[in-house]
This record gives C-alpha cells, sequence and structure tokens, in this order.
C-alpha cells in the first residue's frame, strides 16, 4: 500500500482521469464461437463457458470456432443481460449469443485485469431484461491511473484472489473428503474399509423403513405477507435448505430434520436448530424412539440416501415427494454407541466444511470481506477534473 501511494503522490498527485468504461473496452459478438451440441463430456477437450454462477457448462469436443484464450491473450466474457463477467485465459466455446468477449482497445490506455477489477466495483443490477452493455454498462466511468499504478493495484488484488482460490480449493476437498468418510461410515454391511465400524457390525445392521421408526409430518401453510427479513424472528423453512426470511411465529420446537416435499429443491435435507416455522412444502422427520436412532445419526444417513429420495419424487409439473413413498425409505440403525461415535467423526467434517461461524467457510467469508475492502480502497481515486 505504501508502495501505491508513493507511485500516486509521484504520478498523479491531483488525481486520475475518469473515462467511459466502452472508450477503453471494445466486444466481440459470439457468433462464430456458439457451440453447436449440448453433448457434453467430462473427457473432451474444450470447455463451454457462460459468464454465470455456473461458468463452465460442460466440455464439447466440438473443434472449430474456438475461442483462442490464453494466459499472455486473455479475456473478459460479460453476459449482456445479466453484466455477470468473468476472466478467461484459457481456450473455449461459448453458450450464449448473448455473450461479449472484451478486449482493451488501442487507445485504451488501461491493463485488462485492472478493468476487470474495477468492474467488480461497479454496483449495477439490470431492471429489464434487456442488452445492458451499449445501453448502459459502457457508460459507466472508471479511473484510469498512470499503469505503473494500475500494475502494483493488480498484483495486490492477484495476491488477495489467489489466497481465495487457495482456501476454495481446500474447501472443496475437505467437501470430498467429508463425503468419502460420510459414505464409508455408514456402509454398515462389514465391508466399510474403517476396522472399527467392520469389527462393531461384521454382519451388517438391521433396516427399518422410516415410518415405523419416525413421523413424517407436512408443515403449516404461510402467506408471502407475513414473512420478513428480520433475522430477530423465527427463521422460515420451506422448499430448500435456505430460510425464506422471517416470521414471528413457530410450530416447530424439538424437530429439526426436514425434507423439502415439493418444488425445485425437492428431495433436500434440512436441519435447523432451535425453533422455527416449517411451511407446508416440508417434511418434518421426528424421531419415535431415541433410544433406538441417534438425531444426528439419521440426518447424515439421509444425507447419503438422498439419491434413492430423489428417485422417489414425480417430476411431472411441479416436482413432488410423496409422504407415503418417503415414509418406505430404508434406514440403517446399528447400535447406538456406533451411532453415536459415526456422528462424532461426521459433525466435525460437517463444521468445518459448512458451517459459516466456524472452519474453512469462516475462513473464507473473512477472507472475501478483507479483499472487498482493499479493492475499494486500491480502486478509489480522485476525479483529476473536479
Amino acid at each position: 500500500m505504501s508502495r501505491i501511494d508513493d507511485l500516486i503522490a509521484d504520478l498523479c498527485p491531483d488525481g486520475v482521469e475518469f473515462r467511459r468504461l466502452g472508450d477503453l473496452l471494445g466486444y466481440e459478438q459470439p457468433g462464430k464461437y456458439l457451440v453447436s451440441s449440448t453433448r457434453y463430456d467430462d473427457s473432451y477437450p474444450t470447455p463451454v463457458l457462460t459468464a454465470g454462477q455456473t461458468f463452465v457448462l460442460g466440455y464439447t469436443d466440438e473443434d472449430d470456432g474456438i475461442y483462442c484464450a490464453s494466459k499472455e491473450r486473455p479475456v473478459i466474457i460479460f453476459d449482456d443481460f445479466t453484466t455477470a463477467f468473468k476472466w478467461v485465459d484459457f481456450p473455449f466455446k461459448a453458450k450464449s449469443s448473448a455473450m461479449k468477449m472484451l478486449q482493451v482497445k488501442s487507445t485504451g490506455n488501461v491493463s485488462l485485469r485492472f478493468a476487470y477489477y474495477i468492474m467488480q466495483t461497479i454496483k449495477y443490477s439490470p431492471q429489464d431484461h434487456a442488452r445492458q452493455w451499449i445501453s448502459t454498462y459502457s457508460e459507466f466511468p472508471i479511473p484510469i491511473p498512470p499503469l505503473e499504478v494500475q500494475r502494483e493495484i493488480v498484483a495486490i488484488l492477484d495476491t488477495f484472489t489467489e489466497l481465495e482460490a487457495e482456501l476454495e480449493a481446500e474447501l472443496e476437498a475437505r467437501k470430498r473428503q467429508y463425503e468419502y468418510y460420510r459414505d464409508a461410515l455408514l456402509r454398515l454391511d462389514g465391508q466399510s474399509g474403517i476396522k472399527w465400524i467392520d469389527d462393531l457390525c461384521p454382519d451388517g445392521v438391521e433396516y427399518r423403513k422410516l415410518g415405523d421408526c419416525c413421523c413424517v409430518k407436512t408443515g403449516d401453510a404461510v402467506s408471502k405477507a407475513s414473512i420478513d427479513q428480520n433475522p430477530g424472528q423465527y427463521p422460515v423453512i420451506n422448499s430448500g435448505r435456505e430460510p425464506l426470511g422471517y416470521i414471528g411465529s413457530f410450530n416447530t420446537d424439538d424437530d429439526p430434520i426436514g425434507v423439502t416435499s415439493r418444488g425445485a429443491g425437492v428431495g433436500s435435507i434440512t436441519w435447523c436448530d432451535g425453533r422455527y416455522f416449517r411451511g407446508n412444502l416440508n417434511y418434518s422427520v421426528t424421531i419415535l424412539d431415541r433410544s433406538l436412532i441417534d438425531t444426528r445419526f439419521l440426518y447424515h444417513s439421509l444425507l447419503l440416501l438422498q439419491p434413492q429420495i430423489q428417485q422417489l419424487c414425480t417430476y411431472q409439473g411441479i416436482p413432488a415427494l410423496n409422504k407415503a413413498n418417503l415414509e418406505k425409505l430404508p434406514i440403517p440403525i446399528p447400535p447406538l454407541e456406533v451411532q453415536r461415535e459415526i456422528v462424532n467423526v461426521l459433525d466435525k467434517f460437517d463444521a468445518l466444511v459448512n458451517d459459516l461461524s466456524i472452519g474453512l467457510p469462516a475462513e473464507l467469508a473473512a477472507r472475501r470481506k478483507q479483499y472487498e475492502y482493499y479493492r475499494n480502497q486500491l480502486l478509489t481515486f480522485k476525479d483529476a477534473s473536479t
């Protein structure tokens, strides 16, 4: 930071020029780079990209019309409807005709990487489904400090980006490790490969239908008008894993496990500590005899059995999961002490990879906040014309 302060004091003490983004970056339409087939396969060599969150849609074996981006010739891909954008430094094909490939104009006097970071600070959300680059986005003014200042800022922000990428990679690896151990620990047939589990359950374990050992119950209807975003109230769990919002009443007390019964998140498993409001698109799963099943063991078991739960769902019209079908799902019932040992291991992994207050998610969130703070500080300049 002191190096940049010194450069600014030396090279642009009275501020910097601001120019339209469209004066600095030109665009190319994606027509000749569009993928023809959606027959993707991970074994194919060329990624098919979108500028949105999904980014890599799949891989294609089409070998013509490839945009030859590289480390030496990177590009920013820009979604003309949503204004989402990504940095790309490898060859690819495009999925959407709404994508634009942005490059620095010969008269731009700006580095593409600096422009990429500046674009992250633009606060704009399209309100209509219209092309955004020419009409609006390219009109935003951005600061253009001397190239030496740009290079120093990019070096610092690249370091933050690399650290964040390392944390994301570690989090992804830990998630895979958690899934591996969950699958092994819950393979209760004497063949898990984990000695203490196989020693305790050499011949497998008893299975019972979910409905024989649990009460499965539909939640209550809730109106959208009664839900707000005040986190001081009770969370509303309905379709999907995340709360819809908050409400002043609750209809649960000691049944933290839920299964989404309808909608896009059908079959997803939720865990909610404490009191909350369960909507009518969510089943509660309450254990009838807690000397038989540990609640957290049942939760981890349902996560493992989610593929089977998905197969029970119907997808004609609104996706739905019939309560009677869910109640027929077979659940493993090892001895309670085995359940608790399994839970002890899996809960540690679960906290490491999913808990937003501790572990890797907390560290990643803190790193992102730090990055945003320094990015905004580094990319704030005085306008020399004022």
